[in-house]
């Protein structure tokens, strides 16, 4: 495996312990950093590791400028049966995101289905783990979140609009849950990211430079903008989605967005949009196990154009990833694990 000699396995357990300490000693309450832990971890257990644990001291330093209150209490207004929208109150994502999926399940149990829209958080971490969780419980989930400028409108050479990730989520009574998770660009930034970190050649097709022209430089690539997937289509969703978690939750959106890595003192504002369906009110679990199974046989019953690569569910991979890294241990980069642990070390913050 390219790389694996900077890499290491550890526990699902050791990793979690290691993430809240470092969460609590950047500032975090015990409670609200075993919430936000448990969703970078989860990131990591599905091999999402740009939205991992290696977000944690990007996150860190971000509370140590003043840009994300780590003391934050997030708070949560019912303002209907179904409907909650929730202040993170500038603290960090993946808290704020957990108080806006569990309002979003509670008012699911009362009223079949629920929404939660939440305003004032940061980068919530991938949604993948919100959904698992979500469908480990009985419920369909439509999540989505706003983003930092990275993509110009269709027709358009300057960024207005984030890659804004969007994703849904269906449970499958004793089977994995189908979740797709998505940004609305090619790629996301991260990945450009790592490619520019590493000094190599990006992918044709996933982003443009400063002057609009498509390019494989990945350096380049971060001072201009991202391509949307599906061309026009993909602008339009990603509006849309602005439209739901940002403009209509009462956070930033579009330009408001303040953009983290060059504004690192200043609030962002992001907006989630949570919705939840408790699919237990549509059927009985078994009525669901049968559909589901039919559904993921049809699928992966269809003829592979490459039979070295069968055909798959949104999702699936990564629901593998999580299986196999909780029975054999995590695979994290050394160098982000190294980081943890010393912040896990540090001295308390606040």
């Amino acid at each position: 495996m390219p790389g694996a000699e900077n890499e290491v396995t550890i526990p699902e357990d050791r990793l979690l312990d290691l993430a809240v300490r470092a969460l609590e000693r950047g500032g975090m309450r015990a409670q609200d950093a075993t919430a936000a832990a448990r969703v970078l971890v989860l990131a990591d257990l599905f091999g999402l590791r740009t939205h991992g644990i290696s977000r944690i001291p990007q996150y860190l330093d971000r509370v140590r400028v003043g840009g994300i209150d780590a003391r934050a209490e997030v708070q949560v207004a019912r303002v209907a049966p179904g409907l909650a929208m929730v202040d993170g109150r500038n603290g960090i994502g993946p808290l704020v995101g957990m108080r806006g999926l569990e309002a979003a399940l509670e008012g699911a149990r009362a009223a079949g289905i629920g929404a939660a829209f939440a305003r004032g958080s940061n980068h919530f971490g991938p949604i993948m783990p919100y959904a698992l969780l979500a469908a480990e419980q009985g419920f369909a989930t439509i999540i989505a979140s706003n983003a930092t400028t990275t993509i110009a409108p269709w027709g358009g050479k300057d960024t207005r609009l984030g890659n804004n990730p969007f994703g849904i989520g269906v449970p499958n009574p004793g089977g994995d849950p189908v979740i797709l998770d998505m940004a609305l660009s090619v790629a996301a930034r991260a990945k450009i990211r790592e490619f520019a970190a590493r000094g190599e050649p990006m992918p044709e097709g996933w982003a443009t430079d400063a002057e609009g022209r498509p390019t494989t430089d990945a350096a380049a690539a971060l001072k201009g903008f991202l391509l949307p997937v599906g061309g026009h289509k993909g602008y339009g969703l990603a509006i849309m989605v602005d439209l739901l978690a940002g403009l209509l939750s009462g956070a930033a959106y579009l330009t408001h967005v303040r953009a983290w890595d060059k504004d690192p003192g200043v609030a962002q504002d992001l907006g989630h949009v949570f919705i939840a369906i408790d699919a237990s009110r549509l059927g009985s679990a078994e009525w669901l196990r049968e559909r589901m199974a039919d559904f993921a046989a049809i699928i992966h019953d269809t003829p592979p154009a490459d039979p070295a690569r069968p055909v798959m569910l949104p999702g699936e991979r990564e629901m593998a990833a999580l299986g196999r890294q909780r029975r054999e241990g995590v695979r994290v980069a050394a160098k982000d694990l190294r980081k943890v642990e010393e912040l896990a070390e540090a001295s308390p913050s606040g």
